[in-house]
């Protein structure tokens, strides 16, 4: 049965390694939903957020192909009650809309946060799931939407410490390797 999966691949920073993932995905027939990619917390390691509609048996494999390519440190299935996620939205709306002081009571109700206010137009910042963060373009929407923009997935996996270990592990042994090249 399909359903929604977050995959986390843990990757070296090389060119072209976006599309070499990507790609597995697509020769599947799989939709990627969400990709999210940035540096982890030990540097040279990157962490792709992949959010896909799938069964678990296919994403296996895919994961199996990923694990082979050489940038690859390791890459995971997860299912939603095992990571921690959130997603971003910004909303442009009309200035206008402040004058009535609904739209900040709003604003305070699904606890989102006024980043800018220009002569025209303000924007607004919400994290949230998915759904929650499309609710709320409905409850805007009377307020005078101009834009709205979301990103994709940023997650932590609940069970994932003893790979950060590992992965720490390794950057200390390569940063030996330098130094005793040197």
């Amino acid at each position: 049965m399909q359903k929604e999966y977050t995959v986390t691949v843990y990757t070296e920073d090389r060119i072209g390694i976006t599309n070499r993932i990507t790609i597995i995905f697509t020769r599947r027939g799989i939709n990627i939903t969400s990709l999210t990619t940035a540096e982890t917390e030990i540097p040279g390691v990157f962490k792709f957020i992949i959010t896909v509609m799938s069964t678990r048996e296919q994403l296996d494999k895919v994961v199996g192909q990923i694990e082979r390519l050489i940038e690859i440190h390791r890459a995971f299935v997860h299912e939603e009650e095992e990571v921690v996620y959130q997603e971003l939205a910004l909303y442009k709306i009309s200035t206008r809309s402040l004058d009535t002081g609904d739209i900040e009571r709003l604003i305070r109700d699904h606890q989102a946060r006024i980043l800018t206010i220009t002569a025209d137009y303000f924007v607004i910042e919400k994290t949230g799931h998915q759904q929650e963060l499309i609710d709320f373009i409905k409850k805007l929407e009377p307020y005078g939407l101009i834009e709205y923009s979301k990103s994709g997935r940023v997650a932590i996996v609940k069970w994932s410490r003893r790979f950060h270990e590992h992965l720490k592990d390794l950057a200390a042994v390569e940063a030996d390797n330098l130094i005793s090249n040197d």
